[in-house]
């Protein structure tokens, strides 16, 4: 396939998955009994976020078209080992190398197995060329280059193990949000979101927050409100009760609203259910220090990505702000 009928099969997937036919619905329900962190409603928002985002016919068309060329002369092997933190987590990978004309071998993580492979089977019978160039596997070898994204562990075994090869390799990542203390509460609803979607699992999720002197937190505290149902899910509440009883046999000075702890730490990773907060007078100061913070994906906030829109990443918005189609098309 060139380019434009590439463009088109990723087309045609959206408008696809959209339609919600029978097989795509016994997928995610096997999904979500498989893994009780991808719910039905989370499964659900992720495939809708990809459908709109990167799904696009004009939004393919003008990413692809950032770049020099996307017909290599010889078109690699690009073994991905996925995450499986969030649904589909790994999907940009996907979409990328076969946008890039390479060919693709999968590793999907055993959290988000049964959507990924579903995804594959479904370009195969869309387009049957693809049955030999794109392959599900549980080991990669024999790959050209690789990417691979894990966590801080695993990604220095990736290093040494991919050394050889051309390769992405990405470790841990979290966001940030900084507040001014004037957000409205539509404002404060949206941070709601970049806080709690996917369990606070994802990489694009707030994760601490900062904050002014005297920052009244109780407007923030009602916003999550909103998220109360997510202690209905017993993995989630058993962390929560983990970390509370962590914080008062610490004695630590906490907030709550019975369902997300906020307590003040200077580490950006919080665990699930709790978010950090820290104090800060000088903005360029702070600003200039998350910048330079490899663990840093994303700031929430005024002059950065609006409240509400940390889980809506764009086809350009690469993990790890590495350029994966610039790398994909270096590669011939």
């Amino acid at each position: 396939m060139n380019l434009q009928q590439r463009i088109e099969l990723f087309t045609a997937l959206g408008a696809y998955l959209k339609k919600e036919p029978e097989s795509w619905l016994e997928a995610k329900a096997r999904a979500a009994a498989a893994n009780s962190w991808f719910t039905p409603g989370f499964i659900d928002l992720a495939v809708k976020n990809i459908i709109e985002q990167y799904l696009q016919e004009d939004k393919l068309k003008a990413w692809a078209g950032a770049y020099e060329t996307m017909e290599p002369v010889q078109p690699r092997l690009v073994g991905v080992v996925m995450a499986g933190n969030i649904p589909m987590v790994g999907f940009h990978d996907l979409l990328s190398v076969i946008i890039s004309g390479h060919r693709l071998m999968i590793k999907p993580s055993s959290r988000d197995e049964m959507l990924m492979r579903y995804i594959v089977e479904t370009l195969h019978t869309m387009s049957p060329s693809l049955e030999k160039d794109v392959q599900v596997s549980d080991t990669l070898k024999g790959c050209d280059a690789y990417i691979a994204t894990g966590s801080n562990q695993s990604a220095r075994y990736f290093d040494y193990y991919f050394a050889r090869f051309p390769h992405i390799i990405r470790s841990n990542k979290t966001s940030v949000a900084i507040l001014t203390g004037n957000e409205t509460e539509q404002e404060l609803d949206l941070l709601a979101n970049d806080v709690h979607l996917f369990f606070g699992l994802g990489c694009r999720n707030v994760t601490k927050i900062y904050v002014p002197p005297a920052y009244d937190f109780i407007p923030l505290l009602r916003a999550f409100d909103a998220y109360a149902g997510l202690k209905d899910m017993h993995k989630y509440a058993n962390n929560y009760d983990y970390q509370l009883s962590l914080i008062l046999l610490n004695k630590q000075a906490y907030m709550t609203n019975g369902t997300t702890l906020l307590i003040e730490h200077p580490a950006l990773f919080s665990a699930i259910g709790v978010l950090h907060y820290e104090y800060y007078t000088n903005r360029p100061e702070l600003l200039q220090g998350l910048q330079q913070n490899e663990s840093v994906q994303c700031i929430v906030g005024e002059g950065h990505i609006p409240f509400g829109e940390a889980q809506k990443p764009g086809l350009s918005n690469y993990a790890d702000g590495v350029d994966t189609m610039r790398f994909l098309a270096g590669l011939s």
